[in-house]
């Protein structure tokens, strides 16, 4: 529990920010397009909620998960934006209630997880801090989405850290989703963090490195910019070749935004 009780803090800082940000919308504002292609803000919340839904089925009865498991077999590419789909037709008071409740139980759930114990996923299973981490960094990334389709700036804070580390931690994930060889050679990563420190990953005499602004890492990592727009910067062909094809998400990889 300890271990996951400082993401499941930031998880639940990430979700209330987004939840202000749709709370007062009217039906029309619900309805309104996103940047993804096909979404509107109630797709962008529901599919939050049945994503939560699915994780809190994960951390409370591995049976049952199973079965969601056996359903997804059967259409890998469509399974998670069907239920998306399914739930934006949601009237939005229900809706955002929906997201609310089903967060909430998903954020007390994780803390109570014991330490070490795996939970089972879509991909490997993995421990409560790693999937409050990945709760985090898609509930910051489809909140980048709605604040897009609302013209809203969102401040960077330190909660950035740990979409970063999934974007470090998915380098090996990314080329080989791309069909490519995994490097042999270790990165530095360098990111200058919203409070105007350093984070950093990998050996400081790395030959492979990535420097710039952890925001726009971020972006970069759930493809929510384009790489010319951002301060990203990378020395290495390796290191060059990742920074077009970093995903810090599971599944194949996407068109990225233009």
């Amino acid at each position: 529990m300890a271990g996951a009780e400082g993401v499941v803090a930031d998880l639940r800082a990430e979700s209330e920010e987004l939840d202000d940000l749709v709370a007062g919308l009217d039906d029309e504002g619900w309805r309104r397009d996103t940047p993804a292609p096909g979404w509107t803000i109630a797709h962008q919340i529901a599919h939050l909620w049945w994503t939560d839904r699915v994780s809190v089925i994960a951390v409370t009865d591995d049976a049952a998960f199973a079965d969601v498991l056996a359903e997804a077999a059967t259409n890998p590419t469509g399974f998670v934006d069907e239920g998306a789909e399914e739930l934006a037709r949601t009237a939005p008071a229900e809706l955002l209630a929906g997201w609310r409740d089903t967060r909430a139980r998903l954020h007390d759930e994780l803390r109570r997880v014991a330490d070490g114990r795996k939970l089972p996923w879509f991909g490997p299973p993995m421990s409560a801090p790693s999937m409050a981490t990945a709760r985090l960094m898609e509930t910051w990334a489809h909140g980048l989405d709605v604040a897009d389709a609302l013209s809203v700036t969102r401040t960077p804070t330190s909660r950035l850290r740990s979409i970063a580390h999934i974007g470090v931690r998915t380098r090996d994930f990314a080329f080989a989703v791309h069909q490519l060889p995994v490097p042999a050679e270790p990165f530095r990563v360098e990111l200058a963090a919203p409070d105007g420190s350093t984070w950093s990953w990998g050996p400081e005499d790395a030959r492979q490195r990535v420097t710039g602004s952890a925001e726009d890492f971020c972006l970069l990592v759930t493809q929510r910019r384009p790489r010319a727009d951002l301060d990203v910067v990378a020395t290495g062909e390796d290191a060059a070749t990742w920074l077009t094809i970093a995903q810090a998400f599971a599944g194949p990889p996407g068109p990225g935004r233009s």
